[in-house]
């Protein structure tokens, strides 16, 4: 019964410490860029574009595609970067056990 109840207390205090880290990572803040930095977009570490800035040099009608593609790349750069924070607060909160591929925490 100690087990459990032991199994318990690990599971509620794990529980605590990912709330935790879903609060740290809504306030953290990655960048990706693209173009040389000409294109910089701003993530949270829960993947949410908090900014984007464009240099004015792109701003020009006839370079829109290059435009969307930078765009489309900083994004991209700034969201693997939130992916790599979230694993490593993942890994600190589980203690670096292995969880199974696919399995997604929080639920």
């Amino acid at each position: 019964m100690k087990n459990l109840a032991n199994m318990m207390k690990q599971a509620q205090e794990m529980q605590g410490r990912m709330q935790e880290m879903q609060e740290r990572l809504a306030q953290a803040e990655v960048q990706g860029a693209s173009g040389a930095g000409m294109v910089q977009v701003t993530m949270n570490g829960k993947g949410e574009v908090k900014r984007l800035k464009i240099d004015k040099v792109l701003a020009d009608p006839a370079e829109i595609e290059v435009l969307e593609d930078l765009v489309v790349a900083a994004l991209a750069d700034a969201k693997a970067k939130a992916e790599a924070m979230t694993a490593e607060e993942m890994g600190k909160v589980t203690g670096g056990l292995n969880l199974p591929a696919g399995l997604k925490l929080p639920f």
